[in-house]
């Protein structure tokens, strides 16, 4: 068995232990980029009754792109995404057992001339479902931590995960300044917001 079906099992088994005494739940699949969380993700959606949020349909397209430099670790944190629009366009109504609805950040479109992003004109619509899977880095942030009943760490050496990225995005520019602006709030994250013992779950990706 591999390590991510290794993986997806133990967090099957952990769902289903919740879904005893509840549902609908939320399970945060949080974890360094490059980690394999959108791929565990869809492991789990073909083993559970689930649907799927990707956190980067939520990335704060209204900052301009170098307001970030002068942002602190922290605030980075903090604003990387649109907590309140997720939580009231997605994770509040599929909790309720309501469709969702929303306009996810357009990575197509790029930068705008002020250095901000749009939304896509194109909406994403999800039915409700027993398990909601929000899938990406933060996604077991304290700003939902209300709303989570597993939050499920997906641990990878940030050697491996760089080096996972570096086979993934093309754009070396790109990918010089994704590690410049973001490594640094991974690590500040993962040791000092969420450290792995504040995690349900801690599973090898």
């Amino acid at each position: 068995m591999s390590e991510l079906a290794a993986a997806c099992s133990q967090i099957v088994t952990a769902i289903r232990q919740i879904l005893v005494h509840r549902s609908p739940i939320l399970v945060a699949l949080d974890g360094g980029s490059g980690a394999g969380k959108s791929t565990l993700a869809a492991m789990l959606e073909q083993k559970i009754e689930s649907v799927v949020i990707p956190l980067d349909d939520f990335y704060s397209a209204s900052i301009p792109d170098w307001e970030w430099d002068t942002r602190s670790i922290q605030e980075r944190v903090r604003d990387v995404f649109d907590w309140a629009r997720l939580r009231t366009d997605a994770l509040e109504p599929l909790l309720a057992g309501r469709p969702a609805r929303w306009f996810p950040f357009d990575f197509v479109s790029g930068m705008r001339p002020d250095g901000t992003y749009g939304l896509s004109p194109h909406a994403v619509e999800k039915q409700p479902a027993k398990v909601i899977i929000l899938e990406g880095a933060y996604s077991a942030n304290p700003e939902i931590a209300d709303l989570i009943d597993l939050a499920v760490l997906v641990d990878v050496p940030v050697a491996e995960r760089h080096q996972r990225l570096d086979r993934r995005e093309s754009d070396q520019r790109f990918l010089k300044r994704w590690h410049t602006l973001w490594d640094g709030v991974e690590d500040y994250y993962f040791s000092e917001v969420r450290p792995k013992s504040a995690f349900d779950l801690v599973v090898r990706g």
